[in-house]
Order: structure tokens, then C-alpha cells, then sequence
């Protein structure tokens, strides 16, 4: 069954998209957690890092070098930006399609924080 990502990859559906080529998608996130909020998509319908295969190797390296790219263009290259991957329901993951969330624009602070 396609994912909502999928359906922002065919444009089937809006969105403010700022690359795409032949292996992945970024676009805005439509409820940022910070000025800039980028998803960065596998093409490919990937559940999770649970489910990526050693084909995928390419596909994932182009991830990172899609996400520099886009920190640049987006001018969060040099003050710093976040990429996180959520895998499984209790890192937060929601969309059941691997995506890297480019987050930047401000201090961020801590990531985690501490166990009780």
C-alpha cells in the first residue's frame, strides 16, 4: 500500500518540494519543529532501517549527500543543522517510509534526554 511519502514523490499529492532526482525526495515538512524542516526520501518504499538490503546501500549513502546538498541551498550548512532517522514506533517514527528529518535554522539543544 503507497505511503503518504509515496504519493508526495508521484505528486499525487502537494507539497513544497526542493529536490528530487531518480533515487530521492525533500520536502518541506508540513509541521516544522524548527524554521527549516526538511524530509529526505528514498524514491524506493522503504518501511524502515530495519528493512533496508544491501542493494539499498547506494540509496541510503545518497541520502547524506542529498542532505548536505540541501542544508546549503537551504543556509544551514555552516550554523548547523540535525539529521535524524526514526525507525520503529517507539523512536516516534510515524510514517512507516524511511526518511531523514534535515532540521536546522536555530539552536536545537540536546537530542535525548536523560533517563530517569
Amino acid at each position: 500500500m503507497p505511503t503518504i511519502f509515496s504519493k508526495i514523490i508521484a505528486k499525487e499529492i502537494p507539497a513544497t518540494i526542493v529536490y528530487q532526482d531518480e533515487l530521492v525526495t525533500a520536502f518541506k515538512d508540513i509541521n516544522p519543529s524548527a524554521p527549516v524542516h526538511i524530509l529526505i526520501v528514498p524514491n524506493k518504499e522503504i518501511a524502515s532501517t530495519n528493512d533496508v538490503q544491501p542493494e539499498d546501500e547506494h540509496i541510503m549513502g545518497h541520502l547524506f549527500t542529498v542532505a548536505k546538498q540541501v542544508a546549503k541551498e537551504q543556509g544551514v550548512a555552516e550554523s548547523g543543522y540535525r539529521l535524524i532517522i526514526n525507525n520503529g514506533s517507539d523512536s516516534g517514527q510515524e510514517v512507516f517510509h524511511l526518511h531523514m528529518h534535515l532540521i536546522g535554522g536555530r539552536k536545537l539543544g540536546p537530542l535525548v534526554h536523560k533517563a530517569d
